[in-house]
Formats: structure tokens, C-alpha cells, sequence
């Protein structure tokens, strides 16, 4: 499903010019859901924190018993030399993945060694510095250890994520604030969530029924470089309402501001514009 344009795909050993086809009906994958992603992002010439991303689609892919079959520094490799076809301005999407090819003598479980690798390199937009988005609850959950592959960015688990942004956009807004089996606050359906109240940030800890993003992680290092006390705990949709501002973390636009939550009205506050000016000036730095 490519949503952007100028798209290049590493598969089978080499780069190909557009969305390459790279799966066949009968892999493991196909029909029985084993496959994992990232997300990384080229942008002003800086693709931050890419190693971080390589590595953690091998960890979701042991994560879904899947054996990875590029290092992390192999993949950091392959991806500089896909970008090189891409203007220095452009925005592009980098998304490895792993999916499974054999299953074992039950077809269930996939087969030791036996796994697809792909990158796909998408050019797609960063969104503009004064986008924004509004958020409402929704009656479905994030899944616990116990009951699906919460430690990996797994393909199988973005069916539930969809629910819950159908959902929020019938109702009228662009995203839904998501709660855990306990009832206490998660994330969004598509990004990890901050508050800020009294000039404080807070976000919910993780508790393994969320993947705690590498940009997430960034942005609390920041802050509290600058001084900014930053609180991971157990949150409550109460906490949210009662916030002086909100936003959303995630790789793809790396900071965006709420304006609602059902009711409640926030401004694009101060936090949020400072989360958003340190990432770039941090990634600038480690270009």
C-alpha cells in the first residue's frame, strides 16, 4: 500500500525502482501474519536515529520467532546507499522488514531461517510545524504480552490500531487516546502520547501493552537535558482532561500537538513547540 511516491525497494539482494513485488501466496507471512516493520526517517538530510530503528525490527523479529538475517550495521549500510537516489531535501520513509517464508512441519510456527527481508524507501512529506491533531476515547484496548506480540512492531497487531481510528474519525476527530487491560492510558492508535501540566511533562510508563517509541525516548532525553522534569507513570484519562497541553510522538512526525480531547480544548503550548525545535537541533547535531 504505498501512500507516497518515488518509492525504491532492497529485496533479493539488490535496489529496485518502485514498490517491487516481494512476498508470494504461500509465505508464512502472507497467510499466517508473521511480519515485522520500522519506521525510520530521512528528512533535511539527517536520518536520525536509524540504527536504532534497524535494530529494533531484528528484536521484533525474534520477538515473532523469526530468524533476522541482516545485522543492524548492514542494514544502517543498505539504507545510505538507497537514499543516495533521493534529492539531499527530500522526506523519505524507511521501512525494513522481516516476514516469514516456511513454517514447520504444523505450518504454524515459522521456520528457523527461513525469512524474507525487504526495505522500502518512500518518499512521503513531513508535516508542516503547525499541524495538530484531536483525539476521543474508543471502547478497544491495547493487548497484553499474554494475548499478542506487543514487544514487536508486528504487522498483525495494526488490524486492532485501525479499529480504533475508525472509530475516533466517526466520531468526528483525527485519532484515539487508548487505554491498557487496567483502564489506565497507553498511547494513541498510532503514536506515543505526552502531557504537560504546571510546566511538567508526563507520560504513561511502560508496562509491556505499548511499544515505548525511539523517538519517545528522545524526546524525554531532551527535556530533561534542558531541565524540563519528565514523569513516566500511571496515567488516567481524568489526567488528560485536567492537562494544560498534549501532544503525540512518533517517528513519522516526530512531534504533534493536541488540540481536543472530545470536550476539552488545549492550545499548542510551549512544551510541545520546545519538544519539536530540540529534536531537530539534536538531530542537526548528529548529522
Amino acid at each position: 500500500m504505498a501512500v507516497g511516491k518515488n518509492i525504491r525497494t532492497y529485496f533479493d539482494g539488490r535496489w529496485h525502482d518502485g514498490d517491487t513485488p516481494i512476498m508470494r501466496a504461500a509465505d508464512h507471512g502472507a497467510w499466517l501474519g508473521s511480519s515485522v516493520f520500522d519506521g525510520a526517517r530521512f528528512f533535511d538530510g539527517m536520518a536520525p536515529d536509524l540504527d536504532a530503528h534497524c535494530a529494533r525490527v531484528n528484536r521484533s523479529a525474534e520477538a515473532l520467532m523469526l530468524t533476522p538475517s541482516v545485522t543492524t550495521e548492514q542494514m544502517v549500510d543498505l539504507v545510505h546507499e538507497g537514499l543516495q537516489s533521493y534529492e539531499p531535501d527530500a522526506a523519505v520513509y524507511i521501512r525494513p522488514m522481516y516476514w516469514g517464508i516456511d513454517g514447520d512441519h504444523t505450518a504454524i510456527i515459522p521456520q528457523e531461517n527461513s525469512t524474507g527481508f525487504a526495505i522500502c524507501l518512500e518518499e512521503i512529506p513531513m508535516a508542516p510545524e503547525t499541524a495538530s491533531a484531536t483525539l476521543t476515547t474508543t471502547r478497544f484496548r491495547r493487548p497484553v504480552l499474554e494475548s499478542a506480540v506487543v514487544n514487536a512492531k508486528a504487522g498483525c497487531l495494526y488490524p486492532n490500531n485501525a479499529r480504533m481510528l475508525q472509530e475516533a474519525r466517526s466520531k468526528g476527530f483525527s485519532n484515539a487516546l487508548v487505554a491498557d487491560a487496567m483502564g489506565h492510558v497507553a498511547e494513541t492508535a498510532t503514536a506515543n502520547i505526552f502531557m504537560v501540566r504546571d510546566g511538567e511533562v508526563f507520560t504513561p510508563i511502560p508496562n509491556g501493552t505499548f511499544l515505548a517509541g525511539i523517538t519517545r525516548a528522545r524526546h524525554i532525553k531532551n527535556l530533561r537535558a534542558d531541565g524540563v522534569a519528565v514523569h513516566e507513570t500511571v496515567l488516567s484519562f481524568d489526567d488528560f482532561h485536567d492537562a494544560d497541553e498534549v501532544f503525540m510522538s512518533g517517528n513519522m512526525s516526530k512531534v504533534t500537538p493536541i488540540t481536543a480531547l472530545d470536550d476539552t480544548q488545549y492550545q499548542v503550548g510551549p512544551i510541545a513547540r520546545r519538544a519539536r525545535a530540540m529534536y531537530w537541533d539534536w538531530a542537526a547535531s548528529n548529522r
